[in-house]
């Protein structure tokens, strides 16, 4: 039998080389390549072919669903998700059939999975069954889960992905948008504030047409002449709001 030629794609070297170490034990297996991130995984992808790839959900530049949609389907291979537990990733992957690994990965559930793996490539039809089920698995992904959890914002050449938790306040400054800290670093991406806003859930609040802050990030809120308020964040920020964003920040959050 031949070995089940495979690539691992995850941008932590300690987790790479964990999930390395237990394929190295599995007799079937023959691991040809690895990758740091989503694009270096593409690439990997159509340039080695692999039978089967162990992408991370989360990387940079990439993620793994975004991969395999960029994947035309005779480059597709059998592919097998591994991520911190994500409730809708899960749900999206269990519903459509598709694999996937809890980290820390566990030795048996990924010789389950390697066995499965096999299983199908006896198939003729492999490749289209798991285009498709990757297809819908996406979409049951993208819709369930439209809160962001990371923003990712562009440093050089670099893709930094800011978690949601750490951003203080979010500014606008015509096409910008000013994203601050709580260790006051700043970062700025080129994207709509309304669009922005419907995909933070409700730990945002708007202070004024061009400026939303982070609940927990607020330390005081000062009223000012005319019925506004100040509020001051915890980093130490000022953001004025707006008289009916007061109105709105009063009946919502300043009443028992």
């Amino acid at each position: 039998m031949n070995k089940l030629r495979v690539v691992i794609a995850d941008d932590e070297r300690p987790a790479r080389e964990f999930l390395k170490a237990l394929l190295s034990r599995i007799e079937e297996v023959h691991v040809i390549g690895e990758a740091e991130n989503g694009a270096d995984a593409l690439e990997l992808i159509k340039i080695a072919k692999p039978d089967l790839a162990f992408l991370d959900l989360q990387m940079p530049e990439l993620t793994g669903l975004e991969i395999v949609g960029m994947l035309r389907k005779n480059q597709m291979p059998l592919v097998a998700f591994v991520t911190a537990f994500d409730e809708f990733a899960v749900k999206a992957f269990e519903l459509n059939a598709i694999d996937y690994l809890l980290k820390p990965v566990e030795k048996a559930r990924l010789e389950a999975t390697i066995q499965r793996a096999v299983e199908r490539l006896e198939h003729d039809d492999w490749r289209e069954t798991q285009t498709e089920r990757l297809r819908k698995a996406s979409a049951n992904y993208d819709h369930e889960s439209g809160i962001l959890n990371r923003i990712p914002v562009k440093k050089g050449e670099d893709i930094l992905l800011i978690p949601v938790g750490e951003i203080t306040s979010i500014i606008a400054d015509g096409e910008l948008l000013h994203l601050t800290t709580a260790l006051d670093r700043r970062y700025t991406i080129n994207f709509r504030l309304k669009d922005l806003e419907e995909k933070l859930g409700g730990q945002f609040v708007r202070l004024s047409r061009g400026a939303l802050v982070n609940l927990d990030a607020i330390e005081r809120v000062s009223p000012v002449p005319g019925g506004t308020y100040m509020v001051t964040l915890k980093n130490g920020h000022e953001v004025p709001s707006s008289r009916l964003q007061s109105k709105i920040l009063r009946a919502r959050f300043l009443k028992l």
